[in-house]
This record gives structure tokens, C-alpha cells and sequence, in this order.
């Protein structure tokens, strides 16, 4: 019992592996957010781009809102798309991307709507669209749709 508690704490101590390969944190979170980006339909580019703007691929990020992890999931939202540990990497990355791919839908793949949303809740963007934005929302919107494009070109220079 006792080795197979040093055996799991080593484990655990030796982080993430994909394969066999030791990885380094931020190669294990672009993994996660390129993998459920393509199990739920979206672009991976956006969910760096998200995770960028959001947390600058801080992981143990909280905001002065009580919004967590990479993609800055608030407690509501964590719950919602089942993130029972909101800063373990692969819950909130699969938590955001799974919020992300409803967004896509709800408003047509839309970004600007979709990042507002994200942003402010889903709630005032189907009532107004974009004349509900403030100028917060509006400049976060700006934000993402540049890193996304940053992102974008990334891709392209691979």
C-alpha cells in the first residue's frame, strides 16, 4: 500500500505525460485546448486565443470577479459544464471549450457575439446583440479577434 502511494505521488510530482513524453505545462495546456477544441467542433486558434487574453496561460489565474483557471470559468460556469476542479487544466480547458462550442451554436458561429457573450453572459447578448456592449466588452471582443488572427498566422507559419 505504502509503495503504491510513493508510486502515485511520484506520478503525480512528475506531471503531465502524453505517451511517454515528459511534458513541459504549457505543452500539455496548448495540448488540451487543441484536443477539445476538435472534440467539440471549435477552432483551436480561438480557444488560444481565449486562453491568452483570459489568463496569458496562467492556470492558477483568479480574477478580482472570482473567474478561474486558463479560461477564467466563474464558479456558475465551472459547475455548469461539470469542472468539479476548475484549476486542474484539462477540466477547465474541456469546461471552456464545451461553453464555447454552445456559444458557437446559439449564435450561429458569430464571433463577435460569441465573444461578447463570453464575456458578459449570454443573456444581455440575445436581447441586444452588440448594442448591448459596454466599452469593456467591446474592447475584449477587439482583443480576442486579434489574437485570434495572431493566432491564425501562427498556424499558418508551422
Amino acid at each position: 500500500m505504502r509503495r503504491a502511494a510513493a508510486l502515485l505521488g511520484i506520478v503525480i510530482a512528475s506531471g503531465p505525460v502524453f505517451a511517454g513524453d515528459p511534458l513541459s505545462t504549457r505543452e500539455y495546456e496548448e495540448r488540451c485546448a487543441n484536443y477539445y477544441a476538435r472534440q467539440y467542433g471549435v477552432s483551436p486558434a480561438l480557444v488560444r486565443a481565449v486562453i491568452q487574453v483570459e489568463s496569458a496561460w496562467q492556470p492558477g489565474l483568479v480574477s478580482s470577479k472570482g473567474a478561474m483557471g486558463l479560461m477564467q470559468l466563474m464558479p456558475a460556469t465551472a459547475q455548469h459544464f461539470g469542472a468539479t476542479h476548475p484549476f486542474y487544466i484539462h477540466e477547465n480547458v474541456r469546461a471552456g471549450v464545451a461553453y464555447l462550442a454552445e456559444l458557437q451554436e446559439l449564435f450561429h458561429g458569430d464571433l463577435r457575439l460569441m465573444m461578447a457573450a463570453y464575456a458578459a453572459g449570454e443573456g444581455p447578448v440575445l436581447a441586444r446583440g452588440l448594442d448591448y456592449s459596454s466599452q469593456e466588452v467591446y474592447t475584449y471582443v477587439q482583443r480576442i479577434g486579434q489574437q485570434y488572427r495572431a493566432e491564425l498566422r501562427r498556424k499558418e507559419r508551422r
